[in-house]
């Protein structure tokens, strides 16, 4: 059963809704090779949403480079996101999803370097961006 109310797409509706390489991260929890991603060098004013349901996730000022390969924040929006553990291949990680749709967006790390001290560190091809020039620079 999906714990997440707001979006009820079946398995084979996000086959159709989503690309192949966004199936496989967003659904099957997969990773986006390093330095592939196109908003790791976004820099605009803007909110990072979700690619599967449009939920606003990130504000653009709580991004940062953080030399990883993958876009990083210190922060979410408020209610954005769910946590999960995730002990696959050995580690002991924080797994982010959309706390709309449920879909994986990547893994939280407490080794930010900003006040917050976290980093999220997400796929790309989990996030669209929407510019917002209302935001301040």
């Amino acid at each position: 059963m999906n714990p997440h109310k707001d979006i009820t797409y079946s398995e084979a509706e996000w086959k159709k809704k989503l690309t192949p390489e966004q199936y496989k991260v967003l659904r099957e929890r997969g990773t986006e090779a390093p330095f592939s991603g196109k908003l790791l060098q976004e820099k605009r004013n803007g909110v990072y949403q979700c690619m599967a349901c449009g939920n606003p996730l990130f504000a653009s000022d709580a991004k940062f480079e953080s030399g990883t390969g993958w876009p990083s924040f210190d922060q979410a929006l408020p209610g954005a996101v769910e946590f999960k553990a995730d002990n696959s291949y050995g580690m002991h990680r924080t797994e982010v999803l959309c706390a709309q749709c449920g879909s994986h967006l990547g893994h939280l790390f407490d080794d930010g370097p900003t006040a917050t001290g976290k980093r999220y560190c997400l796929n790309s091809v989990c996030l669209e961006f929407g510019e917002n020039e209302t935001q301040n620079p």
